[in-house]
């Protein structure tokens, strides 16, 4: 068998709420998917119609949730790599390589490679930043419906001006990152 790598990336450091999701994929050389580029380089609808080929196409994909509470405990960046971890581990089978966007890489059994604009270079790691970013979408479209007086169907928890008022004028709410300062500052004028 042929080496397999792995892309790995993640969705969602920057938001006020929410989790950060981290996902690995191995791509299969016999079953291509045209369209693949970095999350942030395509649109919402662009990004769903890649989500199942990504999955069903792949040899192995993982996607993995840290959720705010962790992040707050961890912080963002060990959080982050916290989550590229488990989805590097959770691949079946498992790489001999990860390449990682970024500069910093996860603690793992597998050979890694970071890579900074990975996303834009690597199909893998762009394989990974679209299932990371569609599962960290969908999941703050569950929140908003749990917590609909934030607009997370707008924002998706991003530091938006919308977003920043809300959280002044009613508070956080339990997946707000009580560890970033405008959520930290909000809890402090309540």
């Amino acid at each position: 068998m042929t080496d397999l790598v792995a892309g790995v990336d993640e969705a969602g450091r920057g938001p006020l709420a929410g989790p950060v999701v981290a996902a690995a994929v191995i791509l299969d050389p016999h079953r291509p998917i045209a369209g693949l580029d970095d999350s942030k380089k395509l649109n919402e609808r662009q990004r769903e119609a890649l989500f199942p080929l990504i999955r069903e196409r792949s040899v192995a994909w993982a996607v993995i949730e840290i959720p705010a509470k962790d992040i707050d405990q961890l912080n963002i960046l060990q959080a982050t790599l916290l989550g590229m971890k488990k989805a590097i581990e959770a691949l079946d089978p498992a790489p001999s390589l990860a390449l990682v966007d970024g500069n910093k890489s996860p603690d793992v059994a597998c050979a890694v490679r970071t890579i900074v604009q990975g996303d834009q270079l690597e199909a893998a790691i762009s394989a990974a930043s679209i299932l990371a970013k569609v599962t960290r979408d969908q999941r703050m479209l569950e929140f908003h419906e749990k917590f609909p007086e934030y607009g997370f169907n707008r924002h998706k928890g991003y530091p938006t001006a919308e977003h920043r008022r809300l959280l002044q004028e009613i508070g956080p709410c339990e997946i707000h990152r009580r560890s970033f300062a405008p959520v930290r500052n909000a809890l402090g004028s309540e």
